[in-house]
């Protein structure tokens, strides 16, 4: 199961998230929601860098499935908007598919 907890500062805005796990929904390299989630946290990721002047940290390990990702600069609307986007789209994926294969936090 993936599983996603965000990161929110003192003005309940996400500021970042941590997920971590594989959804088991099918074999790897065949797995519809793990690619609908990497294609969700990838964009995000790229998009605040292309499009925000944020700076950020993040930590990945691919086989476990492990990102971490925090803003560390004061949050732009830019960024508020790709991560809220970022919330809804996960959202979406877990009404689609159960909290069997994602489990937002």
């Amino acid at each position: 199961m993936i599983t996603v907890s965000f990161h929110e500062n003192s003005d309940s805005k996400i500021i970042g998230f941590t997920l971590s796990g594989h959804a088991g929904y099918a074999e790897s390299g065949s797995d519809i929601i793990c690619a609908a989630v990497s294609a969700l946290v990838i964009n995000a990721m790229n998009s605040i860098e292309s499009f925000s002047s944020d700076t950020f940290t993040y930590d990945e390990d691919e086989e476990t499935g492990f990102i971490d990702f925090k803003i560390i600069s004061s949050l732009s609307p830019v960024s508020e908007l790709l991560l809220k986007s970022l919330e809804l789209g996960l959202e979406g994926i877990q009404e689609g598919y159960g909290t069997d294969y994602i489990q937002i936090n």
